[in-house]
């Protein structure tokens, strides 16, 4: 059964990918033939755990030494774009063998090679543009005056530890500084637009979490990592945050591409220019807002303004900046102003995330979820019938959004344009109202081919609509018809494989609820994979637990225990490595460079490996736990 069709012509080995998708290796030979100076395609180490690499030289020496070697290793490198963990991980491994060091020093190295990757571009930061980002360990767990505030510690210049040193100076230059850990609230500040470089002092483990949601964006960051990662007793070589902490060197040419301009423009959209490109007619006064007829506005301007990374309007600006040069990406703007596209592109881009809100609203009501965006679902606040209203209302929206656009783009490209998200919204409806049927009657036979159809069909064409705006707007999309299909699938199954195991995670920004989708009885890959590799007995066991009621953590204990048994959260994960391969090798056959590297940049961000613990470690770390519990029976 092809995924994306009602076809059953597709191989069950192959269930990531429709029959007509060409193969890696096939793409690849194309690609040498049209493209002699086209980069070979990347190959992925499979994630696997890292603790015993990440050692720290246990002398100053051997750290200067490791970092000096790094510097000149750094300068071999080609600069053109941002590297995601993979390629760091390729580099440290060759530059170990290179300097004759252990295996267990790769975390470090990987430091150092990213620090001279991008140093020349961080000296030529603003120290205003700039962060100093500190870890609150560092403080004195006694008798530190600073409190935390939303942002982190607090510090004042006390005098009392390190971090009033580098504060002070930093204060003084210009600098934000924030002592906190993590890396979305230091994405979210650099998104809307306050810093564009970023100096960095934390332990290994943190810096690892780091890369793939920073650097790949093209953030020139230079890090100091701590001597160890015990959060009571750790130091840093201090000469190292002096190295650059005060430098600034400016270049003539921007060196790597950066997506951060581009991400920023699409948080604009719906922050400095909402209400000039969407102007409220029956809310744009409070009186008017809380009447009856204003309330609908009001609302759903509210939940489309609010909310979310704005991913969707970012792919279509940075698809219609690759098709026309990659002018903002490459930095051949005025970087000294804030990216702004025309009225018509601008309004495309908010008609993707208003079908993109209204589908989760309808979402949460039909799968009853309790939270989106951190906060109780829109049903669950206004009542199931205003919410069904108000996401009625952004889907109208969006159409007289993309409509208002033909004046500037023309009737042909703005009909192309809601012709595409017409299909999206039919191919949308048909995945939920199969998710929705299956719920209504569940096949307890249900193969993971007919959960990545289901997935295909309620994930993948937002991003084949929010790709193919952008393309068309740019130009004519002929070149680019086969493969926009074929690689939003991939990105489309991978993203709601990788979504699914997030759930037995919990998900601080989201849902909030580890296992939330598992107890709602939903076609799931992991309940598909499961159902496929288990024992008889485990199949039953998983179909009582389903349909029993009772205390739902400990229901979730056990199907976590049964999806380990039996290798499901293993199999989902190569599921999405496979997902990565296969859009990766589409992106090969693309001959314009700028889409290329685009197409990889979604691969990266939007497949990229997480740092937090998989379901199988959590499950393990618990089996632990319990060892070591007096647990009475």
């Amino acid at each position: 059964m092809d995924i994306a069709t009602n076809s059953s012509s597709a191989p069950s080995s192959d269930v990531a990918v429709s029959e007509s998708a060409p193969t890696g290796e096939a793409i690849t030979t194309k690609t040498a033939k049209q493209h002699d100076d086209a980069p070979t395609p990347r190959k992925r180490n499979k994630r696997k755990s890292s603790a015993h690499l990440k050692a720290v030289p246990e002398t100053l020496a051997l750290r200067d030494l490791i970092k000096a070697d790094a510097e000149a290793f750094a300068k071999t490198l080609d600069k053109a774009n941002a590297f995601t963990r993979s390629d760091l991980e390729q580099w440290g491994r060759e530059f170990l063998k290179k300097i004759d060091q252990p295996e267990k020093y790769l975390g470090f190295a990987m430091v150092m090679i990213g620090n001279y990757f991008w140093k020349r571009q961080f000296l030529a930061t603003p120290f205003e543009r700039r962060m100093l980002l500190l870890p609150h360990c560092l403080k004195h767990a006694e008798g530190c005056p600073a409190d935390y505030d939303e942002f982190g510690l607090d510090c004042e210049k006390c005098g009392a530890c390190s971090i009033a040193d580098y504060k002070v100076r930093a204060d003084q230059l210009g600098y934000k500084v924030l002592v906190a850990e993590g890396s979305p609230i230091v994405l979210k500040i650099i998104v809307e637009g306050y810093v564009d470089g970023i100096l960095g002092v934390a332990c290994l483990n943190v810096l690892e979490k780091a890369i793939d949601k920073v650097l790949i964006a093209g953030v020139p960051s230079f890090a100091v990592p701590l001597h160890s990662s015990d959060c009571k007793n750790t130091s840093l070589d201090e000469s190292w945050v002096w190295e650059v902490l005060d430098k600034y060197e400016p270049l003539e040419e921007q060196e790597t591409r950066s997506y951060v301009p581009l991400m920023r423009s699409s948080v604009d959209i719906f922050t400095k220019q909402f209400d000039e490109l969407l102007p409220r007619v029956r809310s744009n006064t409070p009186e008017k807002a809380k009447s009856p007829l204003g309330m609908t506005e009001d609302i759903a301007y509210d939940w489309l303004s609010n909310g979310g990374k704005r991913f969707r309007p970012f792919i279509t600006l940075a698809a219609y900046d690759a098709a026309t040069g990659g002018e903002i990406v490459n930095g051949r703007h005025d970087r000294d102003n804030p990216v702004q596209f025309s009225p018509a592109i601008s309004k495309v881009a908010m008609a993707i995330e208003a079908f993109h809100k209204a589908s989760l609203i309808h979402d949460d009501i039909q799968d009853n979820d309790l939270y989106r965006y951190g906060r109780e679902t829109l049903h669950r606040t206004q009542g199931i019938g205003p919410a069904i209203n108000i996401g009625d209302y952004l889907i109208g929206l969006g159409y007289r959004l993309v409509n208002e656009s033909r004046e500037e783009l023309g009737s042909d490209v703005a009909c192309d344009i809601l012709d595409s998200m017409a299909a999206a919204h039919i191919k949308l409806c048909d995945g939920q109202g199969a998710e929705m049927a299956w719920q209504d009657s569940p096949d307890w036979d249900i193969t993971p081919l007919d959960a990545l159809q289901i997935y295909a069909l309620k994930t993948s064409p937002a991003f084949e609509a929010a790709l193919f705006s952008g393309l068309r707007m740019a130009g004519e999309v002929d070149p680019y018809r086969e493969i926009i299909p074929q690689f939003s699938r991939q990105l489309g199954v991978g993203f709601q494989i990788l979504n699914d195991l997030k759930d037995w995670q919990g998900d601080d920004h989201n849902k909030l609820v580890a296992g939330q989708d598992a107890l709602a009885l939903r076609p799931t890959i992991l309940l598909a994979l499961a159902l496929q590799l288990a024992t008889p007995e485990q199949r039953i066991e998983i179909r009582e637990i389903y349909e029993s009621s009772g205390n739902d953590l400990m229901r979730i204990g056990k199907l976590r225990k049964i999806f380990v048994s039996c290798g499901a959260f293993e199999k989902a994960e190569g599921l999405i490595e496979k997902s990565r391969e296969r859009s990766e090798a589409l992106a090969d056959s693309v001959e314009s460079d700028e889409i290329r590297q685009l197409l990889y940049f979604f691969v990266d961000s939007i497949l990229a490996e997480e740092g937090e613990p998989t379901p199988l470690e959590q499950q393990q770390a618990a089996d632990s736990m319990l060892v070591s519990l007096p647990i009475v029976s």
